[in-house]
C-alpha cells in the first residue's frame, strides 16, 4: 500500500524556515517533520511512500537521494568513486520513496491527481507534510475497510483554522474548509482514500482538495471520519516549531511511537 504525502507548499507562515527550505524540511531535533511522519506509517509497516513536490522539492530530492551517506558513516577509495561503503546503523530498511514534481503553484487537488499513475493498489493513504500524531495507522485503515465508503477523513479535537467537520455518528455530512467559527472535529489529514478519488480531481493546478472534491464526496454520503482522541499537531509557525522541538528534547514526542 502507499502513501503519499503532499509537500508542495510554500508555507508562508514559516517564513523564517521556509524562505530557505520546503516546509516538510523543518527539523524536529535532528530531522525533518517529513521524516516523523514517514517514520509513523513504517512502524505499521507501511513503507511505499509518494511525495508529491512543488516549492523548492529540489531540497527534498537531494535528501533522499544522499540518505545513505548523510545518515550512516562510510569509507570511500579515492579515486574510485563507486567504491563507497556505507556502514548503515540506520533503520529506515525497506523504504521505497518516489518523489515527484507536481508544480510549484499546484493546489493540492492537482497534486494528488498529478501522481495518479504511481497507484496501482484499489486503496491508499495520503497526508499532509506539515502534521505528525500517534494515529494507530493499523485501526485507521481498518476502519476505511469495514465502512465500505469512499474516503476517510482522521478527525481531531480541538476546532481551529482548519477545516471543520459535520459529522452523525462517523459519517460526514459536510465538509467545511476553514470555516470561521466552528467546535467540532477538524480535518487533521491522515486520510485513506479508494483510487475512485481520483475522479473527483484534475490536474488543472487550480484543484484543490478540501474546497470543491472532498466537500462533494461528503455531499454524497462518501466520506467517514476516523476520531483520533490522542496526539496531534502541526507545524504552521515558528512557535509550533519550538513547541515540537521542545517535546523532542524533552523526551516527551508523543508521536514517537517507534
Amino acid at each position: 500500500m502507499k502513501t503519499i504525502i503532499l509537500c508542495g507548499g510554500q508555507g508562508t507562515r514559516l517564513r523564517e524556515e521556509t524562505e530557505y527550505k520546503p516546509k516538510p524540511m523543518v527539523e524536529i531535533g535532528e530531522k525533518p517533520i517529513l521524516w516523523h511522519i514517514m517514520k509513523l506509517y513504517a512502524h505499521y509497516g507501511i513503507r511505499d511512500f509518494v511525495l508529491s513536490l512543488g516549492y523548492k522539492g529540489e531540497i527534498i530530492k537531494e535528501y533522499f537521494y544522499n540518505y545513505e551517506i548523510l545518515s550512516n558513516d562510510f569509507t570511500i577509495e579515492l579515486g574510485n568513486k563507486k567504491h563507497i561503503e556505507i556502514h548503515s546503523n540506520n533503520s529506515e530498511k525497506d523504504w521505497r520513496i518516489t518523489l515527484a514534481d507536481t508544480g510549484n503553484k499546484s493546489l493540492k487537488g492537482a497534486r494528488l491527481k498529478r501522481v495518479q499513475r504511481y497507484v496501482d493498489d484499489d486503496t491508499f493513504m495520503m497526508t499532509y507534510g506539515d502534521g505528525i500524531a500517534n494515529i494507530d495507522i493499523e485501526n485507521l485503515l481498518k476502519f476505511h475497510r469495514n465502512h465500505g465508503k469512499l474516503a476517510t477523513v482522521t478527525g481531531i479535537n480541538p476546532a481551529s483554522r482548519f477545516g471543520e467537520l459535520k459529522i452523525k455518528g462517523n459519517q460526514v455530512e459536510s465538509f467545511s474548509e476553514k470555516p470561521k467559527n466552528g467546535d467540532g472535529l477538524i480535518n487533521g489529514g491522515f486520510f485513506v482514500f479508494n483510487r475512485d478519488i481520483f475522479d473527483y480531481l484534475s490536474e488543472d493546478e487550480n484543484c484543490d482538495l478540501e474546497i470543491g472534491p472532498l466537500e462533494k464526496v461528503a455531499a454524497e454520503g462518501q466520506l467517514m471520519v476516523y476520531k483520533h482522541r490522542g496526539f496531534w499537531a502541526c507545524m504552521d509557525t515558528i512557535r509550533d516549531t519550538e513547541y515540537l522541538n521542545k517535546l523532542w528534547n524533552e523526551n516527551n514526542a508523543l508521536w514517537k511511537i517507534w
